[in-house]
């Protein structure tokens, strides 16, 4: 009988997604996973940020992004990345990256890279939090939940959950913080770095907004509608890194979602930004 096929890491599958192929000088092609529902929205905004990267000079490391999410990703469907070269200057250089699918746009975002450079340096204190060992892992909570053991997805970014949402669908404060790494180490490139940071900031985020509303998974519709991410110091995703966000408003259906990443040295390594869709579904 012919072996069976190893089974390929969910490490290794991120990693060739995110491997774009070039059409043209300023166009991208990027493959998506097989799958159900909408695209993971995270992915999109990793190889769009990738695609930027890729016209810029490597000695430039990415410093912020801003994106709207228009439609929602299919999977299966390959994406083309078009790179518009908005500036390239001293200190700063610039880049916008429309995301197509099927035809249509489905993503966008500026980009800014800079040259690295010695000035003014300080932060709030990293947040209180529990080690990530013995933390509860967000795909069993998320099963657990939905009371389906098929629901648990095999992920190449690790979350452990310092503050479970409650599933009686009580009221919680709009704060959380969870522990992030990768399954395995990634490639030296910078730009993978860069490219997993934004990956994953678009984790846990709009869970923050429904936790004051008693709305746990099962009991949401969620979809992010805005981004943004500044990265403030050379991006080396390795090892836990503790994701804290607060939910200071929502109205109309919208939450806002502020978000902060600190290594485990306490540094303050990212800022985060999402406004997104919460409703009670019908």
């Amino acid at each position: 009988m012919p072996t069976a096929k190893p089974r390929r890491s969910p490490l290794a599958t991120l990693l060739s997604l995110l491997t774009l192929d070039p059409l043209d000088r300023d166009l991208f092609l990027a493959s998506t996973p097989r799958g159900e529902g909408r695209l993971f929205g995270g992915l999109v905004a990793a190889q769009s940020t990738l695609a930027a990267g890729a016209t810029v000079p490597h000695e430039r490391q990415l410093h912020s992004l801003h994106a709207y999410f228009l439609r929602p990703g299919q999977h299966g469907v390959p994406i083309r990345l078009l790179v518009d070269r908005i500036r390239d200057g001293r200190s700063f250089t610039t880049r916008r990256v429309v995301a197509h699918q099927a035809g249509e746009a489905i993503f966008n975002l500026d980009a800014s890279f800079c040259v690295p450079e010695a000035g003014v340096a300080h932060q709030d204190p990293m947040p209180d939090a529990p080690a990530p060992e013995g933390l509860p892992d967000w795909e069993e909570l998320r099963s657990e939940m939905l009371h389906d053991t098929r629901a648990k997805r095999r992920q190449a970014v690790e979350v452990r959950v310092c503050d479970p949402d409650d599933p009686s669908g009580a009221q919680q404060p709009p704060h959380k913080r969870v522990w992030l790494r990768p399954i395995g180490p990634l490639p030296e490139d910078r730009r993978i770095h860069e490219a997993f940071y934004v990956y994953a900031s678009d984790r846990t985020l709009l869970s923050t907004a429904s936790r004051p509303h008693g709305l746990p998974w099962g009991r949401r519709s969620v979809a992010s509608l805005d981004h943004a991410v500044w990265l403030h110091r050379p991006a080396r995703f390795e090892g836990w890194i503790l994701y804290a966000s607060h939910s200071p408003v929502a109205f109309a259906a919208r939450g806002l979602v502020l978000g902060a990443m600190y290594d485990t040295r306490g540094a303050r390594v990212a800022s985060v930004a999402q406004e997104g869709l919460v409703r009670v579904p019908r």
